[in-house]
């Protein structure tokens, strides 16, 4: 029977630039596909194309660069059964483990031991009816849910789904994400602050030292 493979966009080494492991060096394993078109989405280069790997041939790969933490992403990884037992493989090999997931594919499979950073969709992604609210109870204390912000009723609609969903009491953080070029971090951080938030704001730090190239 022939080894598990994925479609690979990229595996890369750099700095993770968002939740909570912001600054730690990271090695990228980025698969390639997704079901969502969200406005300010870039990773659209991640949409297609890519190249069919075995999970040992991407295990191999990860181990060369020599960090410690690993973060599966896309595009949407949870699109691509078989990176349930990537993820498997990868927390038994000791890596510390986290999965940037859209919120619109199951999580019930996913590991235990993996961080789940959840990105649900606000109404400015366009993408908001794709939201798989399911996904919520499932949370452990560990994982993080994100929210990319593109204006006003977006921030007011992320408000109202951190309260009603009892976000910042099950998880380890809520992330408030400016959607860049759209909102102006300022005017996000003075919002967050006026309302007296629980949530931590992020940039993505990566842009700020690389741009937009890929593989950082």
């Amino acid at each position: 029977m022939p080894e598990q493979s994925l479609r690979i966009t990229e595996i890369f080494h750099s700095l993770q630039g968002e939740t909570g492991t912001t600054g730690l060096p990271t090695v990228f394993v980025r698969l390639t596909g997704c079901p969502l078109r969200c406005g300010y989405c870039d990773t659209a280069y991640a949409f297609e194309g890519g190249t069919k790997m075995t999970l040992s041939e991407i295990m191999r790969t990860v181990e060369d660069y020599g960090a410690r933490h690993v973060t599966v992403t896309g595009g949407e990884p949870l699109a691509q059964p078989q990176c349930i037992d990537l993820l498997i493989q990868l927390c038994d090999a000791g890596y510390r483990v986290s999965l940037e997931t859209g919120g619109a594919m199951p999580i019930g499979d996913v590991d235990s031991r993996v961080i789940k950073i959840v990105d649900l969709k606000t109404p400015g992604s366009g993408e908001v009816g794709r939201n798989l609210y399911d996904n919520i109870p499932l949370l452990l204390p560990h994982d993080e849910v994100k929210f990319v912000i593109c204006d006003r009723q977006d921030y007011d609609w992320c408000c109202m789904k951190v309260d009603d969903l009892r976000l910042v009491d099950q998880v380890a953080e809520v992330l408030f994400s400016p959607s860049q070029g759209e909102l102006a971090p300022k005017q996000l951080a003075e919002w967050i602050l006026q309302d007296g938030l629980n949530v931590r704001m992020q940039l993505q730090t990566h842009k700020y030292i690389w741009g937009d190239q890929p593989g950082h």
